[in-house]
């Protein structure tokens, strides 16, 4: 977050502070028992669902240490301007997730915990991790400014049933394959792929990994914004054309924004998804793990010079202390409970990713296809997102810029490379 965007949360960060949990406060007394606060994000069906998980974990923790948690689990929406508050008023949780784009972003802050070897020591040491994952949780050069706790990434969902109905007998393995095969599953109401058009997020996780595979980056050596380098145009143009000149997509897709994709394709209106861990998700929505296979996402068939075999970002959540803590040494403890062999099968299980120490990777917890795809993607061609101040921001700019383009053509304008580059200069401008 750069320090003009750091400046427009700070009004919001002083309203917010009198709205959040002090952890300075809690068990700050002599004598008496450690108190920790934590901030988890929603990563199930409800608030209230990862409170149910998340309870009979932190019971088991007081019951090994003494230290009690009080647990919030936070919205998506809400959650970066509640980190930013606590960071900027100094008071806020002890521990919280974060999503691991925004490691480098809340870094900057200097509010967050460095885990330098001697505290990753603390926690288990450095080795445990899953090194992309690790990798993903702080600027580079620097100690991370967290731990990773929940890993994700990017596949391809297709529907069995409707491939074997269209004579389609494997799932497509370049963007050229996924839009022919796309063209024949689309009509009769039903189409070929779902996207989340209108979440600038999930635009720039695309927007990142179309770039990688053309050869581009959104960011040069220095940290400064390279947005609408002709590799990036190529790129989103690339992505917007799957609704735009392919016309695999519905262009109601363009205002998606609540993973109304998930649920097309959960109920049959779109046989392909880009997803990450969709199986827990699509298991509420009633959809049977029989009924859908899931393979790597595609690459370019004729990558360009310089184009890289990068078909996911390292997803996933991250676990940070904030430095005002009062009680470190418990805070650590609690990570390291959160991040252990049992702790990680236990909770990675229900919520359908994938752990993020090396230690229970083999674990049958983690030996559904789904899973395994996974594994493959995060080890081998998965990369993180930039990770320098302004990666949230980033993300706010750019993918907005392709909620707009999608916008564009949903209601019919032609989407052009001179569009895609006007409005990637203006999300880069926007950034100075």
């Amino acid at each position: 977050m750069s320090r003009r965007h750091l400046a427009m949360f700070a009004a919001a960060a002083l309203a917010a502070a009198s709205l959040t949990a002090c952890g300075d406060s809690d068990g700050s007394s002599a004598g008496s028992a450690k108190t920790l606060t934590y901030w988890a994000s929603n990563q199930g069906a409800s608030l209230e669902a990862d409170k149910q998980t998340l309870q009979p974990e932190l019971d088991k923790f007081e019951k090994q240490t003494g230290i009690k948690v009080n647990v919030e689990v936070v919205p998506w929406s809400d959650l970066l301007n509640r980190l930013l508050a606590a960071a900027t008023s100094g008071q806020g949780p002890d521990v919280v997730n974060i999503g691991n784009t925004w490691s480098a972003s809340l870094q900057a802050t200097g509010a967050m915990v460095e885990f330098d070897d001697a505290t990753l020591d603390k926690v288990g040491g450095k080795d445990r991790f899953v090194p992309a994952a690790l990798a993903a949780a702080g600027a580079p050069g620097k100690p991370p400014a967290a731990v990773p706790l929940y890993s994700l990434g990017y596949a391809l969902y297709y529907n069995k049933k409707a491939f074997a109905d269209a004579g389609i007998a494997s799932p497509p393995t370049t963007w050229e394959q996924l839009a022919e095969t796309g063209r024949k599953l689309t009509g009769g109401g039903k189409w070929g792929l779902a996207v989340e058009g209108a979440n600038p997020s999930e635009n720039a996780h695309h927007a990142f990994t179309f770039g990688q595979q053309y050869g581009g980056e959104w960011f040069d050596a220095a940290g400064k914004p390279t947005f609408d380098t002709p590799q990036n145009v190529a790129a989103v143009k690339r992505y917007v054309d799957l609704m735009a000149t392919d016309k695999i997509v519905n262009p109601s897709n363009a205002e998606y924004a609540q993973n109304q994709s998930v649920s097309d394709f959960a109920n049959g209106k779109a046989a392909m998804l880009l997803w990450q861990a969709a199986g827990a998700n699509l298991k509420s929505q009633n959809m049977a793990p029989d009924a859908y296979g899931i393979a790597p996402v595609p690459f370019l068939a004729a990558p360009p010079a310089g184009g890289k075999k990068v078909n996911s970002m390292v997803a996933g959540i991250n676990l940070a202390v904030f430095k005002h803590t009062k009680n470190k040494d418990a805070a650590l403890e609690f990570v390291k409970f959160m991040t252990s062999d049992a702790e990680q099968v236990a909770l990675n299980k229900t919520y359908g990713s994938l752990p993020a120490v090396t230690t229970v990777a083999n674990d049958a917890a983690f030996s559904a296809p789904e899973q395994k795809v996974l594994q493959q993607t995060l080890a081998t061609t998965a990369a993180p997102l930039p990770q320098v101040p302004d990666e949230s921001t980033f993300e706010t700019l750019v993918g907005t810029a392709i909620k707009e383009l999608f916008a564009d053509a949903a209601g019919g304008k032609p989407v052009t490379e001179e569009s895609v580059r006007q409005k990637l200069t203006q999300a880069q401008q926007q950034m100075r």
